[in-house]
C-alpha cells in the first residue's frame, strides 16, 4: 500500500536516453496544459537539442504516441529539424513495448525517491531532488532497458 498526501506536490518531466548516455531533465511549467503549442515551443527543441550533444553522429528521434506528440505541428517541427525520426503512423499506438523504457526509467527513479529523506516540501525542492537522482541514476540500468526495448522490437 502506498499512502499518498491529499493534493501532493508534483512536477511533470521530460528526458532522453539512449544507450551509454541521458539527456537533461526538462520540467514542465506548472499547471501548464501540455498541447502541441508548449510541446514545441517549449521542450522539443530542447529534447532535440539533447540528443545532438549526446549522440554527435546522428540519432533517430522517437516519441510515444501522446496527442501533443503526434499533433501535425509537432511532427512538422520534427520533419525540419531532425534527420531521422519516426512519425506518428509508424509505431503502434498505444503500445506497452514502446513505453519500457518510461516504466523502467521512471520506476527507478521512483525507488530512489522512496530512500530519500527529508522529502522536499514544495515543487522548487522537489525539482532539485529529482535532478539530484537523475544525475546519480545508473546508466547500466538503461543501457539493460535499452537493450531489451530493442530485442522486444526484433522479435516483432
Amino acid at each position: 500500500m502506498v499512502e499518498r498526501a491529499k493534493f501532493a506536490k508534483h512536477v511533470m518531466v521530460s528526458v532522453g536516453v539512449c544507450y551509454d548516455d541521458m539527456g537533461r531533465l526538462h520540467f514542465i511549467p506548472d499547471k501548464a496544459n501540455v498541447n502541441d503549442k508548449l510541446y514545441v515551443e517549449t521542450l522539443l527543441a530542447r529534447l532535440v537539442e539533447d540528443c545532438k550533444s549526446v549522440l554527435l553522429y546522428g540519432f533517430i528521434f522517437q516519441h510515444d504516441g501522446a496527442p501533443a506528440h503526434a499533433a501535425k505541428m509537432a511532427q512538422g517541427w520534427i520533419a525540419t529539424n531532425c534527420r531521422e525520426f519516426i512519425g506518428k503512423d509508424e509505431s503502434p499506438p498505444n503500445s506497452p513495448d514502446l513505453n519500457s523504457l518510461d516504466y523502467h526509467i521512471w520506476g527507478a527513479m521512483l525507488e530512489h525517491y522512496k530512500t530519500f529523506h527529508p522529502k522536499p516540501q514544495n515543487t522548487d525542492e522537489l525539482k532539485k531532488v529529482l535532478l539530484l537522482i537523475w544525475d546519480q541514476l545508473a546508466q547500466d540500468s538503461i543501457n539493460k532497458a535499452i537493450l531489451q526495448f530493442t530485442e522486444t522490437l526484433s522479435l516483432r
